[in-house]
């Protein structure tokens, strides 16, 4: 052996010894990613904090009087001036912090989380009806609604952050959600979960599609069989029943009536996409893989564009719609990548937010719901911030 190879040998053996005790390191290809999820959670906090709360303004300019959440189910409460934000887009930073923390192993984020994000997430804890979940709005005020999806979101993260810590008191918070997710199921149609516990007009996809994901997630991290079971039955259910057999992705809802509302969002598809994914992943039958592959492909053609910025080469561009839509579908593609290693629909997501991050980004740091920067939001939800980080975070972690 030459001194050459000698020293290269040495050197070897100087890197091998000094890896054994280094700390988890994000990859150096994911670090731009991460910086921008970090970026955008100080600006989150910055513009939509509640001072003396661990609450959080909807919108940012917040102009509460003039603002009309129409999300909601009653007309009556989504019209009333409300100081704080709605369960549903608060509960996009348990998903984005979560998301930072799986990303990093950061204690500063589990801190975050359990001293501020559920904290402020228990204002929202409904224990004057049972079964106990969290309402569309905070305790003190008027009682409010109580939405199945809303709580779904939340039993996930619950799960997610349980299999990161192993702490039992996640699963508990899980659990009970699920409980409460029962209770808002019946034979009507043949199965599935309702919208609105308070309006039972439809069943919708962003409650059963979701819900087979946390059935399955909480099988995986209890291996209670009854978890699979049901999350298989809410699969199939939602399959047959609001599937458009033309394109693979997935309709909005079903109403009492059998009618069935044709609109078409980037989170049911991306959930059942994700739902199919864990049932290829845990029973190994190629049937689901061939279903979650089949969505992933459809989404890409219905949720992206074909675009070309005025100096640069054509790639596919995140079409303009709710974010927060765009995140949870990205959970779904996640999901597939870690089944088929395919990363062309990963490698759309990258582009896309890196051209978002140059082009529908404010000097505050706030990002615009249009990705090619063509249009502005005059007012920012806060869901639309939190989703961003959470997309960020996520792909920072994709290995």
């Amino acid at each position: 052996m030459n001194s050459r190879q000698m020293l290269f040998s040495l050197l070897l053996c100087v890197l091998a010894m000094a890896g054994c005790d280094a700390p988890k390191q994000v990859p150096a290809g994911n670090e731009l990613a991460l910086m921008r999820a970090k970026q955008t959670l100080d600006s989150l906090y910055r513009y939509y904090s509640a001072p003396n709360t661990c609450l959080l303004r909807e919108n940012y300019p917040s102009d509460v009087e003039n603002y009309t959440a129409t999300y909601l189910a009653s007309e009556e409460q989504k019209n009333i001036p409300n100081q704080y934000s709605y369960l549903w887009p608060y509960s996009g930073t348990f998903s984005a912090v979560n998301a930072l923390f799986a990303a990093t192993g950061d204690a500063n984020y589990k801190s975050l989380l359990d001293n501020k994000v559920l904290i402020g997430l228990e204002e929202y804890f409904d224990t004057r009806r049972t079964p106990e979940a969290y309402a569309s709005y905070i305790n003190s005020a008027a009682q409010s609604d109580r939405f199945y999806d809303d709580n779904i979101w939340l039993g996930i993260d619950f799960t997610d952050i349980y299999q990161l810590t192993h702490e039992a008191e996640y699963l508990r918070k899980a659990q009970l959600i699920w409980k409460f997710i029962e209770s808002g199921t019946d034979d009507i149609l043949g199965g599935g979960i309702y919208w609105c516990e308070q309006k039972k007009g439809s069943k919708n996809t962003c409650s059963n599609a979701p819900g087979s994901v946390l059935a399955l997630k909480l099988f995986e991290a209890t291996q209670d069989s009854t978890y699979f079971t049901k999350g298989k039955r809410l699969y199939e259910w939602t399959k047959a029943t609001l599937q458009d057999s033309t394109d693979y992705l997935y309709f909005d809802n079903i109403a009492l009536d059998g009618k069935i509302g044709k609109a078409k969002f980037a989170y049911n598809s991306g959930q059942m996409m994700q739902a199919a994914t864990l049932l290829y992943q845990l029973t190994g039958e190629k049937n689901y893989l061939t279903d979650a592959q089949n969505i992933a492909q459809a989404c890409h053609c219905y949720f992206f564009m074909d675009y070309t910025p005025k100096h640069g080469t054509p790639f596919k561009l995140l079409k303009k719609g709710d974010i927060w839509f765009t995140a949870v579908m990205l959970r779904g593609f996640i999901e597939l990548y870690q089944a088929d290693q395919n990363r062309t629909y990963l490698d759309s997501f990258n582009q896309s937010l890196d051209y978002a991050w140059e082009h529908a980004r404010n000097e505050q740091g706030l990002f615009n719901t249009d990705f090619s920067g063509t249009t502005h939001n005059n007012r920012k939800w806060l869901l639309t911030q939190a989703a961003m980080i959470e997309m960020y975070a996520r792909l920072a972690n994709v290995k």
